[in-house]
């Protein structure tokens, strides 16, 4: 079993290795990786279950991810794959509403997972550290919400 310090520096390699985090310093993403924790999954696993409460979010770092919705007539649809660096449940991880959509591991999935109560711990014992992870997981969504509108305008067209 590896001493928890090598899991601190493995996971601080896998959030720099990832590009989420860009704006942390040396010190602050070390500290921030002390909040996470690596969750590996076989494929066809379930990670997360549309509508279940929102708890945590991933970081995928080895594999890839289906991101799958319950359409209007019942039917499993799915809306996106998901590949290394990508994260999912961010939305839920940060206003802790259900899941808007399931995620389940298309391959072996090695993910970087932040707890809701993880986060809520690093904002009170490192708040410049947690607000620094917090905009950059804004930042992602914000990417990724201008895209959609983008893809949503030429679909109009």
């Amino acid at each position: 079993m590896p001493d928890s310090s090598y899991l601190i520096d493995e996971i601080r390699d896998m959030l720099l290795d990832c590009g989420m985090f860009h704006n942390l310093l040396p010190a602050e993403l070390l500290n921030a990786a002390g909040y996470f924790n690596i969750s590996k999954f076989d494929p066809d696993a379930v990670i997360c279950d549309e509508g279940d409460a929102g708890t945590f979010m991933c970081i995928i770092h080895f594999g890839a991810v289906s991101v799958r919705k319950t359409n209007s007539s019942g039917e499993i649809v799915e809306i996106a794959k998901l590949r290394k660096g990508r994260a999912f449940g961010e939305m839920a991880v940060l206003d802790g509403e259900r899941r808007s959509a399931s995620c389940v591991a298309v391959t072996d999935c090695t993910l970087l997972v932040l707890a809701r109560d993880s986060l809520e711990k690093m904002l009170q014992e490192a708040p410049k550290s947690a607000a620094k992870i917090i905009r950059s997981i804004a930042v992602a969504m914000s990417k990724r919400l201008r895209m959609v509108d983008g893809q949503l305008i030429e679909k109009q067209v």
